[in-house]
């Protein structure tokens, strides 16, 4: 990552980050990012503390940490007195809720496979497909 120059526009901040304008807007609305200081224009100007912790946010994010767990990691951050054992319990709940909803697709697989194989093609308005959609639980 390179570093930005100490006056960054919230637009170079979105094209080094991926992340869109208006996210970041709300990051600092909801207080995961820090308001940057503003031009006399009223331009925010965001320095490479703000490239990291974004960077750091949407990593996270992209992971499926939600919101929450994102601000609980940044409390440890922040404060600087963390241990590795309390970013591993919010870790190790993160991924016992990923393996959760691998188990859920994995089911949810399994029905589509099998009524996808029940499916022959005809020109029939009869189709398997729509009569498992239909029927109720």
């Amino acid at each position: 990552m390179d570093a930005i120059s100490p006056a960054t526009t919230i637009g170079a901040l979105s094209a080094r980050t991926g992340c869109n304008i208006e996210t970041i807007r709300y990051y600092e609305r909801i207080g995961v990012m820090p308001k940057p200081p503003r031009s006399p224009g009223g331009h925010r100007l965001y320095a490479e503390k703000h490239l990291k912790r974004l960077t750091f946010i949407c990593r996270s994010r992209a992971l499926g940490f939600s919101l929450a767990q994102v601000r609980d990691l940044l409390r440890f951050v922040d404060g600087g007195g963390y241990t590795c054992s309390q970013v591993k319990a919010i870790t190790s709940e993160h991924l016992g809720s990923v393996r959760g909803r691998i188990a859920d697709l994995k089911r949810l697989e399994k029905v589509l496979k099998e009524m996808v194989s029940q499916c022959d093609q005809g020109k029939v308005p009869d189709c398997p497909v729509i009569d498992a959609l239909s029927r109720p639980r």
